[in-house]
């Protein structure tokens, strides 16, 4: 019995190692197909392969120094012939716009040219963005402009005192807690607020008059808050042209000579060892899942 019940150790061992060597061949498959294959989807090959990179910026755009970075790597790369910035995003932070368009800026500083697409939004930050590109191309129906800042507070005092409730504030000097959601702005922090408002607002202008070269004065008629379509956009000379990124390839073939047929690959800030998981998670789970349709486990579609 002492003998058998070994040997049931010994199989079971067995087995655990064929199991670990059987993920560490699956991590080596996957980290060769995210290295050595040429993607669409963002996943880069070898270096090498002559390429259109895409900046995809959706939702709030933030200070992403890691996206920056990625930037500045593709104003190295030889492969990389021209920059795409696709741009879907209500806005975001004064800093982050700032951050990418410079960051853009120094791509198209070291000879790459750049073009900007605009999808169904891009205003505020997300307009920013598109500044430092060449050409900007925008739907009929984008929204965007909205050039401008804007810093909200709400304050409570009043629901407060209804409560019963009084917040204590020690603070270092009269400006410091200003605003505050638990009481109103005084005279002396409204203007410092608006000072800064106004500055930050005077940057933003003077990056739509450096790049799209339209009078100070001009701008400012339109950098009032309100959004544009792309069409009115066109005609106000704050966007180039309508089209897509089809038109975008198009220009880039006419005006710099960048074969159409070049593949575009996204732009990806995270490292090696996070595309390998993302790009294995997918494919077991794409796998997992038509395995069960196949086996008529989970219908063709869901309804």
């Amino acid at each position: 019995m002492a003998l058998e019940a070994d040997l049931l150790l010994d199989r079971r061992r067995i087995k655990r190692q064929l199991a670990l060597w059987r993920v560490l061949a699956v991590l080596a498959v996957v980290l060769g197909l995210v290295f050595l294959l040429p993607r669409d989807d963002g996943l880069p090959g070898l270096p090498g392969g002559a390429h259109v990179a895409r900046l995809k910026l959706e939702g709030f755009i933030g200070d992403d120094a890691r996206l920056q970075r990625e930037v500045d790597r593709a104003a190295r790369d030889p492969a990389v012939k021209a920059l795409i910035v696709a741009v879907d995003s209500p806005g975001g932070s004064v800093a982050g716009g700032e951050g990418i368009a410079r960051a853009v800026r120094r791509l198209r500083e070291a000879g790459k040219p750049v073009v900007a697409v605009m999808g169904g939004t891009a205003a505020s930050a997300g307009y920013m963005v598109a500044l430092p590109a060449e050409r900007i191309f925008a739907r009929e129906a984008t929204v965007t402009g909205s050039i401008g800042v804007l810093l909200q507070s709400f304050e409570v005092s009043e629901l407060m005192a209804r409560l019963g409730v009084r917040a204590e504030t020690l603070a270092s000097g009269v400006l410091k807690d200003q605003p505050s959601p638990f009481r109103p702005l005084t005279e002396e922090g409204r203007a410092a607020l608006s000072a800064v408002v106004t500055d930050l607002y005077g940057q933003f202008v003077a990056m739509v008059v450096e790049a799209r070269r339209m009078p100070e004065a001009r701008v400012r008629e339109l950098a009032d808050g309100r959004i544009f379509t792309g069409r009115q956009a066109v005609e106000l000379g704050l966007v180039d042209a309508i089209g897509g990124e089809a038109e975008a390839r198009r220009w880039l073939r006419e005006a710099h000579g960048v074969p159409e047929h070049l593949r575009t690959r996204d732009l990806d800030p995270r490292g090696a060892a996070e595309r390998a998981l993302a790009f294995g998670s997918e494919g077991f789970w794409g796998g997992a899942a038509r395995a069960l349709r196949a086996a008529g486990l989970v219908p063709l579609e869901a309804r």
